[in-house]
């Protein structure tokens, strides 16, 4: 006799993922995960749910959005590599400008620091920095 597969429900399905109830309807409303047929009030999740919803989950840590994943999970069933791998050249591109404005963001904050701690007298660098920057 061939085993089961273990059934979950909704609130099973988000704590596997370790998301919200709310997240794993908000998902749904947005095509990513499915809803399925419910002969009873409670519909039932397997496995195959988890696994999405952790790909799902995967995917936004990686920075894509919920427009590129759904276009992922599309080029999952096609075999579409090419495609995946523009997706995914795109979003390492995005990185890179982040990680350098975050760069440019420490250089700048590391001279303002230095300088607010080279005992001078007067206001704070720091301080008239971002006031100044609020002017403009």
């Amino acid at each position: 006799m061939a085993a089961l597969t273990p059934t979950l429900t909704i609130a099973r399905l988000a704590a596997a993922g370790g998301v919200g109830v709310e997240t794993v309807r908000f998902y749904q409303r947005k095509g990513l995960m499915p809803v399925p047929a419910s002969p009873g009030a409670v519909r039932h999740y397997d496995e195959t749910d988890v696994q999405r919803l952790g790909f799902i989950r995967s995917a936004q840590r990686a920075g894509f959005s919920l427009k590129e994943i759904a276009e992922l999970l599309a080029l999952d069933a096609s075999n579409d590599r090419a495609r995946v791998q523009a997706l995914t050249r795109a979003r390492l591109a995005a990185l890179d400008a982040e990680m350098a404005a975050l760069a440019a963001a420490r250089a700048a904050l590391s001279v303002l620091l230095d300088e607010c701690t080279s005992g001078q007298d007067g206001p704070c660098p720091i301080i008239a920095t971002f006031a100044g920057a609020a002017c403009h």
